[in-house]
């Protein structure tokens, strides 16, 4: 039976709906081009061990919080502070909690977007042959000519363009009409074509050579720092901090068993990382080992390598992408909602007009993200791209910000009977043991995030010296580990530089990176890099999380 409306912008009308709402908002990028490569650096299967129990102890009870806090007030996460606020007579400031958390929302989506039409011109690629019994130079080719040739950059803002407005399309329909029917199909859809994909890496791909890649249990591999990756992963994979759980909280019935539906999302969102990692690197690794285990590298080189060969490889490949689209649309469709929700509330426009002038908004920011890859990649601030920026903005800053100041209101701010209200009825334990990890725990963990997420960042920045005002201090605290370890971009790919366009002197990110061993010579002055080279000049951009 269909719940009436319970709030004014809208409800779930199926109990059901939150779990697969928040299903797809939590599976990214990250769970493709990210855990995977984790796992396999850190242990294999005891990381994945690790990682759960990171979501468990210490990322659920967060988002458990953030959705309790939605469900109890009705209302986006601005409106929820002040409600909250007014009742307990609390300071005004802490109305920032709400507006960090809009602000983060909004600068996420703006860059999802722009990897969201990556991923939506490669359906179109693989469906026109593009990549058929092409080589690793010409799959190259096809991304730098897509996102860093400086005289296409307008192919990329049409598909900037149309991938938003499938997005805003889905959302002008309504809560329950446009977002409620969409995810309830597309998710499971989801999830089913994973399975198919699954089944087709069995016959023709490696399987047994991924399972032990990724779920080997290897403990020589395993320390301090696996814990430290998989802690960081939990943390920024789940869509937390961004108001997302809040909303999704809202439109909730009240009837909806909320800590077990946030329970089945974390292990669903699980089970799609290990199951898509199974799937992609059994198709690469027998085709081409080492030449991209993450990120850009894997996603969008390896894995249509793989398949240029296979029979039918158009259809193979178009499928697959379109799989990787319905990722990137349904986290744009959960990024999108919190914005919508705070502009109704705070205008009460109607929801047609609140979409059309965020979706405006959206994609003009977009457009920054999207030119710093090719006419605007020399603008620099203090050794930066205009995406770094915002990136380093959203996840170093705003997203632990607004994690934190929300444990420490519901911990220590709220009264007892409310904050042990919001979870509802709990066993005395789990309840408790919430309370505590929101009072002490989670301000610190999280604040340990964002400062590692931000030096580490820096740091990248910092790598050719030449921004001395930033990169001093940085370089002070710098005992920092290996490129390939780093927690905040973990060797993230590099956009690949568009052919014949001229090479540009960005500090590590350039050819060579580093003094020639012994016994080589160096390279001569003026040498090209070699072919193998060329999709490695460019600083690293993309996203760790991805959202």
């Amino acid at each position: 039976m269909r719940a009436p409306y319970e709030t004014s912008i809208g409800s779930w009308t199926r109990r059901s709906t939150f779990f697969w709402a928040a299903t797809g908002a939590t599976v990214g990028f990250s769970n493709l081009w990210q855990f995977p490569y984790l796992a396999h650096k850190h242990g294999g299967g005891l990381f994945v061990l690790l990682y759960i129990a990171c979501l468990l102890l210490v990322t659920l009870p967060l988002m458990l919080t953030e959705a309790a806090v939605g469900r109890h007030s009705r209302h986006g996460i601005v409106l929820t502070m002040d409600g909250f606020i007014r009742q307990g007579r609390l300071s005004r400031g802490w109305m920032w909690v709400g507006r960090f958390s809009v602000l983060a929302a909004f600068v996420v989506l703006s860059f999802t977007a722009v990897i969201g039409a990556i991923c939506l011109a490669y359906v179109f690629f693989g469906a026109l042959g593009t990549f058929t019994g092409q080589g690793e130079a010409e799959v190259v080719e096809v991304l730098a000519n897509l996102v860093s040739d400086r005289n296409s950059y307008r192919q990329f803002m049409g598909w900037h363009g149309f991938f938003l407005l499938l997005v805003l399309w889905v959302s002008m329909q309504g809560v329950a009409l446009g977002l409620e029917r969409t995810l309830r199909v597309v998710v499971p859809g989801l999830y089913l074509t994973l399975l198919v994909f699954l089944g087709y890496s069995v016959s023709q791909g490696d399987l047994q050579a991924s399972a032990g890649y990724l779920l080997s249990f290897r403990p020589e591999d395993l320390g301090w720092r696996s814990l430290q990756l998989a802690l960081f992963h939990a943390f920024f994979t789940l869509g937390l901090g961004m108001g997302v759980w809040a909303v999704f909280g809202a439109y909730m019935a009240k009837t909806t068993p909320l800590k077990r539906a946030v329970f089945g999302v974390v292990l669903m969102d699980t089970l799609f990382a290990i199951v898509a990692g199974l799937a992609i690197y059994a198709l690469v690794l027998p085709v081409s080992a080492g030449a991209g285990e993450q990120g850009f590298g894997l996603l969008f080189v390896a894995l249509p390598l793989s398949l240029a060969e296979v029979p039918g490889s158009q259809f193979v490949i178009a499928a697959v992408y379109l799989m990787i689209v319905l990722v990137a649309w349904t986290t744009a469709l959960a990024l999108l909602e919190p914005l919508v929700g705070w502009f109704r509330e705070w205008t009460g426009a109607p929801r047609g007009w609140s979409v059309t002038v965020i979706g405006v908004l959206v994609w003009l920011a977009g457009l920054a993200t999207l030119f710093s890859f090719n006419i605007w990649s020399d603008v620099l601030l203090l050794g930066g791209s205009i995406f770094r920026w915002l990136e380093l903005i959203a996840s170093g800053l705003l997203i632990p910000l607004v994690s934190i100041l929300l444990a420490v209101f519901v911990g220590w701010k709220l009264s007892h009977p409310v904050a042990f209200g919001l979870i509802g009825q709990a066993p005395w334990l789990i309840s408790r043991i919430w309370f505590w990890v929101m009072r002490l725990v989670l301000p610190v963990v999280v604040a340990y995030i964002g400062v590692q997420y931000s030096i580490h960042s820096l740091n990248e920045l910092c790598g050719d010296g030449e921004v001395r005002g930033v990169c001093q201090p940085i370089n002070a605290i710098r005992s920092q580990p290996p490129v390939d370890e780093l927690p905040a971009l973990p060797d993230t790919p590099e956009v690949p530089e568009a052919p014949g366009a001229p090479a540009e002197d960005s500090g590590p990110g350039v050819w060579p990176p580093e003094a020639p061993a012994a016994g080589q010579s160096p390279a001569p002055e003026g040498a090209e890099p070699p072919a193998g080279d060329k999709g490695q000049q460019r600083e690293r951009e993309i996203l760790y999380h991805s959202a």
